[in-house]
């Protein structure tokens, strides 16, 4: 059931799933758009920076000044395969969750980034219904911003000062940023 809520004359848009009403953006694709302003503030679209942005789908989904990374778009580069060493950042919006070894991907991200580059992520939050594995066959992970917290406590070796949001966005969605050692 689709329904219209008004909130000082701004129409929302939402869907219901499962008995949960969510705003009807999620279902639009394009997440990242909703990281970008937290990416450039960090100074990932800088000019003189060189970047990743892992799992864009499309040219025009793509982080500005970053180099998409999709096998949609050229099949020899994805997740754990990047054209080049050395990167100043990594940006990736609703990704890790398609991935059959998300750790594995971040392993190797963190011996991609120089010393002091950013692993930037966004990711779809556990708590909406239809992110979760069993309801969106295309997600294989369910992954919570406690886990992604252990995975960097646990990997102090590769990563520095690391940052996760605990709730979620309007897009039901969380950031985990991390500096590499």
């Amino acid at each position: 059931m689709n329904r219209t809520v008004k909130v000082e004359n701004v129409a929302i848009e939402t869907i219901n799933y499962n008995g949960s009403v969510y705003p009807k953006l999620q279902t639009e694709g394009f997440a990242a758009k909703f990281a970008f302003p937290f990416a450039k503030a960090l100074g990932l679209c800088d000019d003189e920076k060189f970047g990743y942005d892992v799992g864009c789908h499309r040219y025009e989904w793509c982080l500005p000044t970053a180099n998409p990374i999709d096998p949609v778009l050229d099949p020899r580069w994805d997740a754990y395969r990047l054209p080049r060493d050395k990167a100043d950042f990594i940006f990736s919006s609703h990704c890790l969750e398609h991935l059959p070894d998300w750790v594995a991907a971040l392993d190797y991200w963190a011996t991609v980034l120089i010393h002091g580059g950013i692993l930037f992520l966004y990711l779809p939050h556990p708590d909406q219904k239809y992110w979760r594995p069993w309801n969106n066959r295309k997600h294989l992970h369910s992954i919570s911003p406690e886990i992604i917290t252990q995975y960097f406590t646990d990997r102090w070796d590769r990563w520095n000062k690391f940052f996760v949001t605990t709730g979620w966005d309007l897009n039901h969605s969380f950031y985990a940023i991390a500096e590499r050692i």
